[in-house]
Formats: C-alpha cells, structure tokens, sequence
C-alpha cells in the first residue's frame, strides 16, 4: 500500500500520517528527508522527533530517497516519508538548478529528474506499506522571483507524478483528511 497525503503547511499531514504509521501494525521507520541548516530547522525536527514513538526506526537521507527506499522497504515495514518538499528543496540546492535560476540561466536539472524518475520507478515496486507526506504548494499566487516559481513547478509536478503511483492520495487542511483516491 502506498499513499500519499499532501496538504499546506501546519495542516496537520504529518500527524495524520503518524496516525496512519501507527494503526498499521507494522514496524514503523521514519525516513526523514529534513536537514538542520539553521536553529529554526533544528526546533521543527525536535517537535517531529518528540511526537514520534521511541520504537519506530529512523533513516535520515536528504537525497537518494529511492535508494533508502529500496534499502529499508520490507513486508513487515511501514516506511513513513517526511517530507517530499524537503527533499525536492535539497534536490535542487545540492545540484546546480538553484545557482543556474538565481543567475538568470536557463535551468538544466539533472540530478532531480534522475532523483525523481528513480523514486517513481521504485515506489511499485516496494513491498510493505509506504506513506509519504508532501505540501500543496499550488494554491496560492504565482511566485515573483524565478527560484520560488522553479520550486512551485517542480513541486507541483513530483506530486502529480507520485499521485499516480500512489494507492491512496489524502488531501489534509485544518487537520481534517480529505481522501482524493
């Protein structure tokens, strides 16, 4: 089974895939995609391990999410991803489409579409129960600057394409659980 569960920030998306973790009866190993850059970084992954049982595994891989995947996946195992927007974000930082955007240049994105092509090619594949969280980052207005519209794209399209290998696809807002499919 794999589902995904999107929503826009603090709606809730991770707890409701916490929840859906934990019901499972499954082993539960976290394979979070956050890295702390900063303080504030730091402090949102502190409240997301202190909500976390002690039991559940942790796998912390901010790029090869599909190799992880492959690595961790098990009959047995309920794989939570937290979150894909951070790893798109690390994606596009770690090669070279950010620094290609911010200098006017036209955005040549290797390492994310080999990134993004090995995740959906593995995600069928897996057995056990595979829950990834992503934000809806469409909603809201068209973004000024050339990065922030790059990321709003490639944000948008990860979630269609990860949407059609998904069993089940959850809209969260207001902590309420919308299922799409």
């Amino acid at each position: 089974m794999r589902e995904l569960i999107i929503g826009g920030a603090r709606s809730g998306k991770s707890a409701l895939a916490e929840r859906r973790a934990s019901e499972g009866g499954r082993q539960v190993v976290y394979l979070a995609t956050a890295q702390a850059l900063d303080g504030e970084m730091a402090r949102r992954i502190a409240h997301h391990r202190q909500r976390r049982s002690a039991d559940w595994g942790l796998v912390e891989e901010p790029i090869d999410l599909a190799g992880a995947l492959r690595r961790h996946a098990a009959p047995g195992v309920c794989l939570l991803v937290d979150c894909l927007t951070l790893w798109l974000s690390n994606l596009l930082f770690a090669g070279a489409a950010a620094r290609q955007v911010e200098a006017g240049a036209s955005v040549d994105c290797p390492l994310l579409a080999g990134a993004t092509a090995a995740l959906i090619e593995t995600l069928p594949q897996l057995p056990g129960q595979i829950i990834l969280v992503s934000n809806e980052v469409g909603w809201g207005g068209v973004p000024m600057a050339a990065l922030a519209r790059l990321f709003a794209d490639e944000q948008g399209r990860l979630n269609q394409r990860v949407a059609a290998v998904c069993d089940r696809v959850t809209l969260v807002v207001a902590g309420l659980p919308l299922t799409l499919r």
